[in-house]
């Protein structure tokens, strides 16, 4: 298991330009994560100097990037928006991939009130087909997850709910499009979490580790303080023979001390579940 951060609780510092992406990356660095995440909304400028610049202040720390966050909205009602979503998510993948970074997590769109159920999963599945093929080859892996309401949109996420999630899932196998589990909205929106996981375990590329105070609604707490079954969910993944990036989503807004109580978390429970495991194997 490699271990980075996506630092919400530091958005906004980052996005006005209190916290340089290089305090980022040193900060990451010395707390010992393999890799740090970026939001597409640290990098306005995606001229060439630009992203050369950040990446090479990011590997002057030792750092790299392991995903980049981004927020397409496939299910928006105007075709003409959508056209240009499309348009914007393929110069999103080409900007992780200057700056080196492996991972994009995309998203289906927003629940907007005028998209019907089966409209709005022909047009994310749609948008993320063309997007994976358009992108196909860059060196750069896209990683779908249903969402809960970044900043950026109006609405929730479309595919929120399970069965849409699923529904889409299956519907972007034929382009081998992976997947970005959420483990809080896993929690927060999943009569079962775990069943969930079992449902797209074969797809799982990443792991988004976010905790949720409570069942029925994302709000973001320390990891492992809330009602996630990170223990449970990581066993399944070690089950299946799974080894990669698990990307905290840390949002305790309790500065470092939340990304270094979150990291120290969630690799005791890796290796207690690895121990274990290995121990029944014997």
């Amino acid at each position: 298991m490699k271990l980075s951060c996506l630092p919400v609780s530091f958005f906004s510092e980052i996005i006005n330009g209190n916290m340089s992406l290089r305090e980022w990356a040193k900060m990451g660095a010395s707390i010992g994560l393999d890799a740090i995440d970026l939001s597409i909304l640290f990098t306005p400028d995606h001229s060439p100097a630009a992203l050369k610049r950040i990446r090479t202040e990011i590997e002057s720390e030792g750092m790299k990037i392991a995903m980049v966050t981004s927020y397409p909205d496939f299910t928006h009602p105007d075709a003409a928006q959508r056209k240009r979503e499309l348009e914007m998510e393929i110069e999103v993948v080409d900007v992780a991939a200057q700056l080196g970074a492996e991972l994009v997590r995309v998203t289906a769109g927003q629940a907007h009130p005028e998209t019907p159920r089966d409209a709005g999963i022909a047009w994310a599945v749609e948008g993320l087909t063309r997007l994976q093929e358009a992108t196909r080859g860059c060196g750069v892996s896209l990683v779908y997850e249903n969402h809960a309401k970044p900043g950026a949109w109006q609405y929730t996420d479309f595919s929120q709910p399970p069965d849409i999630f699923l529904e889409i899932v299956r519907q972007t196998s034929a382009v081998n499009l992976e997947v970005n589990f959420d483990t809080g909205n896993a929690a927060a929106f999943g009569d079962d979490p775990l069943d969930l996981l079992d449902q797209v375990i074969h797809r799982v590329l990443s792991v988004h580790a976010s905790d949720t105070a409570r069942h029925g609604e994302l709000r973001h707490v320390l990891l492992g303080t809330g009602v996630t079954p990170f223990y449970e969910l990581f066993r399944r993944l070690k089950q299946a023979g799974w080894d990669g990036w698990i990307c905290m989503e840390e949002a305790s807004y309790m500065g470092r001390e939340g990304v270094e109580l979150a990291a120290k978390f969630i690799r005791q429970v890796w290796d207690s579940v690895s121990v274990i495991e290995k121990s029944a194997n014997v």
